[in-house]
């Protein structure tokens, strides 16, 4: 694989710390220079912007421009969705003024089964720690610039995967979880594939929901950040729950907020495009 690089002028919607900081993706860095280098679906890839051109160099398995776009959803209007969004109330409108740039990636269906099943209880420093080091061990090296990064590991590549060897890569308690669901991907419990064609977001929930170590939050994160996207679900953690008990719910104890009173109110004010706004709502609590 040799160096490539694509440049689009004028970009719009479209801010590299919206999109590599707001939660969804856990193997983008940011560099010195305020770029971000990242490693996903077999290619290695630096992203900077120059005022209002982005800049996408790396090694890529395939056209960088075909990648880009299928990768960073450049196909997609997202000022319309923000337009859209932003007529439902002052509080859009606020969250999404706060993070303009965001774009929800195109990211790997099997990555994203394992790193949401290592996001639970974890933090994002942790979480990232643990996927590298699974890459490093188990994944494919790409040399560029100099240095050594690695591809996310098959289903194939953590084959013979020990719980144990999980436990020694910082994996913790999720240690058997990471290991049941690799032998019931590869032993065709759970169809990848099929998954993927299935246009029915309630059945290829409960699909995820049988593999091990995959509750209500980390299925719809799956179904919302990798390709399966599906933009109608309401991933709920802390940040939400209490963004939308401030802004609507109002009430004095948060706890007391039901995951099912939120995904009714989000599916009311939201409709399918309840998952954009979700990430617009968290990730401007969060930050701001």
């Amino acid at each position: 694989m040799k160096e490539q690089e694509y440049k689009i002028q004028n970009i719009k919607s479209f801010e590299l710390a919206d999109i590599f900081d707001c939660g969804q993706c856990f193997r983008w860095n940011k560099q010195a220079d305020g770029s971000y280098t990242g490693v996903f679906k077999g290619n290695v890839m630096n992203v900077r912007k120059v005022g209002d051109t982005a800049i996408f160099k790396g090694i890529c398995n395939g056209n960088i421009k075909e990648i880009v776009e299928d990768y960073f959803d450049l196909n997609r209007n997202y000022e319309e969705i923000k337009e859209q969004l932003s007529r439902i109330d002052n509080h859009m409108k606020i969250s999404i003024d706060y993070g303009q740039g965001i774009r929800i990636l195109n990211q790997d269906l099997w990555e994203m089964i394992i790193s949401y099943i290592i996001s639970a209880n974890n933090n994002i420093p942790r979480i990232k720690g643990i996927i590298d080091r699974i890459s490093k061990n188990y994944g494919n090296e790409i040399q560029w610039n100099g240095e050594k990064c690695y591809t996310f590991p098959t289903p194939e590549q953590l084959k013979n995967v020990k719980t144990e060897d999980y436990r020694k890569l910082g994996a913790g308690f999720r240690d058997v979880r990471l290991y049941e669901t690799v032998h019931m991907v590869l032993d065709k419990k759970v169809d990848l594939e099929q998954m993927q064609n299935n246009p029915n977001t309630l059945d290829v929930r409960e699909q995820l929901l049988t593999l091990s170590g995959v509750g209500p939050k980390v299925a719809d994160c799956i179904l919302l950040f990798s390709t399966l996207k599906r933009f109608e679900v309401f991933p709920i953690d802390v940040w939400v729950r209490r963004v939308m008990n401030e802004l609507y719910i109002k009430n004095e104890d948060e706890t007391k907020v039901n995951k099912k009173e939120l995904e009714k109110l989000a599916q009311e004010k939201f409709g399918n495009l309840a998952g954009i706004a979700q990430q617009y709502l968290f990730y401007w609590k969060r930050e701001a």
